[in-house]
């Protein structure tokens, strides 16, 4: 029964040792003698192509250069190896797995309720928290929520009351959707203004 080793340097004074190094979930990276191909398309470390070259003259090259061999297409025909170093590979997935997590970010729709009669302070508490929510890229949507006789309010004045509190949030954005009439008064929708859009104006 082959032992694991804990580095590929440790790997490498071993001629038969056996190592495999999960990267990512449910992702197996073979590296040097755990390779189980007999040949293999090598990618030198200069990133020029060696060719498809036997799996020993792979791991010898590779140790000559005081790097590893890497497995990184192991479906291909034949699998693709790379000589380069462990950790910098590791490292290289990490943040490429940081940058998909970054793009696959789920926006909501976030609400927030104000009121005509909403104090100074609440109202601004409630505007950071807009700002928050739309720094996070999320799109919020703004109620003024509306009872009693303050249904019967002039709409250019209940308008004015919901543009006033948009005023108050402390970041750029741009209007989604105009103010309009809703079940509980007046709404609107805001986003956050992208890079693009902040070079455009």
């Amino acid at each position: 029964m082959r032992t694991p080793f804990s580095s590929p340097n440790e790997c490498r004074k071993k001629r038969n040792c056996y190592i495999v190094f999960t990267t990512l979930r449910d992702s197996n990276v073979r590296i040097n003698h755990a390779i189980r191909a007999k040949e293999l398309r090598v990618i030198g470390a200069d990133g020029g192509n060696l060719g498809v070259i036997p799996v020993s003259e792979a791991i010898k090259a590779a140790e000559e250069a005081g790097l590893d061999l890497i497995e990184i297409s192991p479906n291909a025909v034949p699998p693709v190896a790379k000589i380069m170093d462990y950790g910098k590979y590791q490292y290289e997935l990490k943040k490429k797995a940081k940058e998909v997590k970054a793009k696959s970010h789920v926006t909501e729709t976030k609400g927030v309720q104000v009121k005509i009669g909403t104090g100074d302070h609440d109202l601004a508490l409630k505007a950071k928290r807009v700002a928050e929510w739309l720094t996070e890229g999320h799109r919020v949507r703004v109620d003024l929520f509306l009872w009693g006789r303050y249904k019967y309010m002039e709409e250019g004045f209940l308008k004015e009351r919901l543009q006033r509190f948009l005023k108050l949030v402390p970041t750029e954005y741009k209007i989604a959707e105009e103010i309009k009439k809703s079940p509980k008064g007046y709404s609107a929708t805001i986003e956050r203004v992208s890079g693009k859009q902040k070079d455009e104006a």
